[in-house]
């Protein structure tokens, strides 16, 4: 038995013929997506997303062409523009998401589900931050697997994947603790300690998935029902109801806590980050558009950290 057929058992592929779509940058977690997908018998198109962020890219969209004939999977590359400056990381996983849609197969693994909890836990994030990436997730099929073994992968069907030096880059958070936190807790712990993580997120996560429960039965618009619900099935209700505001990711502490603020009485209004306002009225609470500035207007907006994955 290869190492391919092996790993296809830890991996959440679809049935067989199953026509998918899978986002492939060139590295080897992407590159191993492939080669498993195929081997899974799923009906592949490799879709290949070239920022433009380095000289040479267009090459790097080749290198995955050739990877795709090599499989017999289709195969389509896009260009998009994102350009060099603040919040890189989020406006290219945004370019790219907006290409590849909501169901093209994404190569994540154990090792990128902790670092993205870690990222969370230092931007401060609550129980919902634990459950990132969280398996079984019909997305990403490789949860399971290890970075080590997607190389293995690779090197198994004989394809050099595409090395990125921007995942070297340390003005990238994650990248410090791919490199730097993550070795270092290893060798603190003398543990595994990106399957620590997972395994104590998985714990973290099935106890909010109960009070998740809970808070669904909640109004998020009756102001005296959140006011007289305990703080944490509130502040989940809110979360729900606010997260299309934030691109799908929840708000944070603070603007949750000046909703239910207006829902106490507190206040009668607040402005959300995502932009709107939240307005109390005869004890039912409102989303309400910001007006639009005029356009010699003075246009500043307050911003977030994009907790991705």
């Amino acid at each position: 038995m290869t190492l391919t057929d092996s790993l296809l058992a830890r991996c959440t592929f679809p049935a067989a013929g199953t026509a998918v779509e899978l986002g492939v940058s060139g590295g080897a977690d992407s590159v191993a997506l492939a080669v498993l997908a195929v081997a899974a018998g799923c009906d592949a198109t490799i879709v290949h997303v070239d920022h433009g962020l380095r000289v040479g890219s267009d090459a790097e969209s080749g290198r995955v062409a050739d990877v795709a004939a090599r499989l017999g999977a289709r195969f389509r590359s896009v260009r998009v523009d994102v350009g060099d400056g603040p919040d890189l990381e989020a406006r290219a996983r945004r370019a790219r998401h907006d290409v590849l849609g909501a169901s093209a197969l994404l190569g994540h693994t154990l090792d990128d589900r902790a670092e993205t909890i870690l990222l969370h836990l230092l931007r401060g994030t609550g129980s919902a931050g634990f459950a990132a990436l969280r398996p079984p997730d019909p997305r990403r099929p490789l949860l399971a697997l290890r970075r080590a073994e997607t190389v293995a992968v690779c090197a198994e069907a004989g394809i050099e994947p595409v090395e990125d030096p921007s995942n070297d880059d340390p003005r990238f958070t994650r990248n410090r603790i791919r490199h730097e936190l993550l070795p270092l807790m290893d060798e603190i712990s003398g543990r595994d300690t990106a399957r620590s993580v997972t395994n104590a997120a998985d714990l973290i996560a099935a106890d909010a998935a109960v009070l998740d429960a809970l808070a669904e039965s909640l109004d998020p618009c009756d102001a005296r029902e959140l006011a007289a619900a305990p703080t944490p099935l509130a502040s989940r209700a809110l979360r729900a109801w606010l997260a299309p505001l934030h691109d799908g990711y929840a708000p944070d502490r603070a603007e949750i806590e000046r909703v239910l603020g207006v829902a106490r009485g507190d206040t009668r209004a607040t402005e959300l980050v995502g932009g709107g306002r939240v307005r109390r009225h005869r004890q039912r609470l409102s989303l309400d558009p910001v007006p639009v500035a005029p356009p010699d207007a003075d246009r500043g907006h307050p911003s977030s950290d994009d907790v991705a994955t």
